[in-house]
This record gives C-alpha cells, structure tokens and sequence, in this order.
C-alpha cells in the first residue's frame, strides 16, 4: 500500500515528483540558510529544515524504491565501507537481529551526500583503525537505496529526526552515542574520527 502522506500529496499535486523535488531543494536551503545567518537558536531551525527534506525524500523513496539512486552510483560508495570490514544491513530483520546482539554496533547511514563523502565516510574508517577498543560489529546501511533497513534502523534512533549521513553506535541494542548530519556538516574527517575514538573508549571493551 502507498504511504498515506504519498497518497495524499498526489491527490493535491498531480506534477507530485516536481513537488518533492522542490520542497527537498528548500529544505537544504533553509538548512544553509539558518547557519549562515546564524540565528538564535539555528540549530533547532536547521533540525526543522533538515526533517522536510528527509520527510519529503522519505515519502518519494516509498513510491520508487531503488529507482531513486542507480546502483552504479551507490556501489562504489557502499564499496568503500564493505571493503574495510563493514557489514551489510539491508533488511528490517537483519538490522533487529544485528541490534539484538550482546556487545558493541556501530552502524554508519551511508549517503550520496557531499559530507559523507568528505568527511563520514573516511572519519568512521579512520575511527576504526586507529583505536585500540573497536565496536564488536561494524555495519552499514544506505540512505535512499537500502529503504527496508534505513527505516528500521530510524525507528531505532528516535527520538532523534531522520538524518543522513549519520553514525551511531549501539551497546546491548541501545542507542548510547549518535552523530547526526548536522555535526558531520563542516567538520573534518579526524574530528569525526576522534569524537568516534571517545566514544569507542567510553563503551567499548
């Protein structure tokens, strides 16, 4: 069955995925825009805007699936994690089951964001090999294209709104550390890597 805000929308725009398209758009200008101007408070604005783009991105996602990201564009993006250790998590069940586990997951949402890219991807890498206390599991999961996972995984980080990229770390299937988009945002690879590092040697063995 559609998801109902999808069913809705398209009941009062007929042009729905011009719709989408623009309303995702405003909502990463209203997140740049926020900051730039540095109002009181930007950070609960820039929460607001980022949660319309997802929320819209959310809604398109349910319509088409995996037709949003080609495979040939997110491969090489998954491959960089997959390659150094991370795991899959590509279903709902596989993330309950990975979650349910004794110990320490680290779980990377993965994206075709710029900032992942830049700065998340080669921070989480960085994070974990140069740490003597490592998570027990390193898995992964991609925003857009692994829609099944990313939304169980989402309903594991409330109460927190969706992001991506984001980095959260599990201890016995509780969320005990989470880096939201917003402090990926302007910041380097090492200064990921080393807010990983001190969560790794606060809960990790």
């Amino acid at each position: 069955s559609n998801y109902i805000p999808t069913r809705f929308l398209k009941t009062k725009f007929p042009d729905y995925n011009k719709f989408v398209a623009i309303m995702s758009g405003f909502g990463k200008f209203l997140c740049h825009y926020f900051r730039f101007m540095r109002f009181r408070y930007w950070e609960y604005y820039q929460r607001v805007a980022y949660f319309l783009e997802e929320i819209c991105n959310f809604t398109f996602y349910k319509k088409i699936r995996k037709d949003m990201y080609p495979e040939e564009i997110v491969i090489p993006m998954k491959e960089e994690l997959t390659e150094n250790g991370f795991s899959f998590l590509l279903t709902a069940e596989a993330v309950d089951n990975t979650l349910a586990e004794k110990g320490t997951t680290l779980v990377m949402i993965n994206s075709v964001c710029g900032c992942s890219a830049g700065t998340a991807r080669p921070g989480v890498l960085m994070a974990v090999s140069n740490t003597l206390k490592k998570p027990d599991h390193i898995t992964t999961s991609f925003a857009g294209f692994d829609i099944e996972a990313v939304s169980k995984l989402r309903e594991h980080l409330m109460p927190y709104p969706p992001s991506s990229p984001a980095i959260a770390l599990f201890k016995d299937g509780k969320l005990v550390h989470f880096i939201e988009r917003h402090n990926i945002e302007g910041r380097s690879a090492q200064m990921i890597a080393e807010n990983l590092i001190g969560a790794f040697e606060q809960h990790c063995n």
